[in-house]
């Protein structure tokens, strides 16, 4: 491990950077894994393939660390098929019905990956691509910025596009990742990051009994291929709603068709704004996460078809919860939604943050 950055002046970030080689892709492109550790030894790891979040150290209310984010202890279990572990997620997360948008009549036809749909930019995201990579430090917070050129065409999307995925720790546990995106031709846009939480730590078992309050009063209806039909539906009697702390698991039997949660949330307030998302508190080690987000919705996924086997680092269904900010699925066909075109000139920018906490 490389020490690339130590502060010294209190007014200046107290979080050390490190890295070291972590191996190489089936190209043979050197990948990098980062580490970020702020003053308490609290600490994030990083990597430049797929611009993925590893592992997430926080202590429990005992002070005892662990890592709540399910990752693979290699660089072999991201290069292959996995369940987005970690990764940043484009250019369009979530789904876009049928793989097809037309912009200005130009019709564009994507891969169709999940079902008759297409999911999470196609057959090769952007969480299994080679990002480059530079730190940075920026008032009391450190971090890495990935950068990575999405050339025209790729997976069927219009436009090159620029992205950044810039993630930052602080000495209040607060991982900020903070998106930005340039296209020089008109095009869709949609990014999320795609972490698996279990605040009891990777590996512990069930996350079901998590207790969640989601910030949100409507969520978005959706057809058998939870394809938006571009109805909002009021939380209310149903069961998301989480208006009031609930265990993650207590209506999972409600939710037979997709086996547990996979919803995309109204984040309430409005967009644009970063403003509360979501806390979810581990009762058993006190562990507390709190998401706030300038992004439209978020997409609760409650790892439903987790396989339990290497591909998921052994985590089986239910282990974890995602809770991925991000603009609503089907956003390029559905005109009363946000919208997610991008133009020459414009600059996509969106930021959420993770606080972990104890209680």
């Amino acid at each position: 491990m490389v020490l690339l950055a130590v502060s010294a002046s209190a007014k200046e970030s107290t979080v050390k950077i490190e890295s070291e080689a972590w191996g190489k892709t089936t190209d043979g492109e050197q990948v990098t894994r980062y580490r970020l550790t702020n003053s308490h030894r609290h600490s994030v790891g990083l990597t430049d393939w797929g611009a993925t979040l590893l592992d997430v150290n926080v202590p429990d209310r005992d002070g005892k660390l662990a890592n709540v984010n399910l990752s693979f202890d290699s660089l072999d279990g991201y290069l292959g098929s996995h369940p987005h572990f970690g990764g940043t997620i484009g250019r369009f997360a979530n789904r876009i019905a049928r793989g097809h948008f037309e912009i200005d009549g130009q019709a564009y036809d994507l891969a169709i990956n999940n079902g008759p749909n297409h999911l999470h930019g196609g057959t090769v995201s952007y969480d299994h691509r080679m990002w480059k990579a530079e730190t940075f430090e920026a008032d009391t917070a450190a971090g890495v910025r990935f950068t990575l050129v999405d050339p025209d065409g790729f997976e069927g999307y219009p436009g090159t596009v620029t992205v950044v995925t810039e993630y930052s720790w602080n000495d209040a546990n607060e991982l900020t990742i903070r998106f930005t995106a340039t296209t020089d031709a008109t095009t869709h846009v949609n990014l999320t990051n795609h972490s698996y939480w279990n605040l009891g730590g990777a590996g512990s078992g069930s996350a079901m009994d998590h207790v969640a309050t989601i910030h949100a009063d409507q969520f978005l209806d959706v057809d058998a291929t939870l394809i938006p039909t571009g109805k909002l539906n009021d939380v209310t009697g149903t069961p998301l709603d989480f208006r009031k702390p609930t265990a993650l698991g207590e209506r999972l039997d409600q939710l037979p068709a997709t086996n547990g949660y996979d919803h995309c949330y109204v984040v309430r307030g409005p967009a644009g704004t970063l403003r509360a998302a979501a806390k979810v508190l581990d009762p058993d080690s006190g562990r507390v996460l709190e998401i706030e987000t300038t992004q439209p919705g978020m997409q609760l996924y409650t790892a439903n078809h987790l396989p339990g086997n290497e591909s998921s680092a052994g985590a089986g269904g239910h282990e974890a919860f995602c809770l991925e900010t991000q603009h609503y699925p089907d956003a390029p066909n559905k005109p009363s939604f946000p919208s997610t075109l991008l133009k020459p000139g414009e600059k996509l920018e969106q930021t959420t943050v993770h606080r972990f906490s104890v209680e």
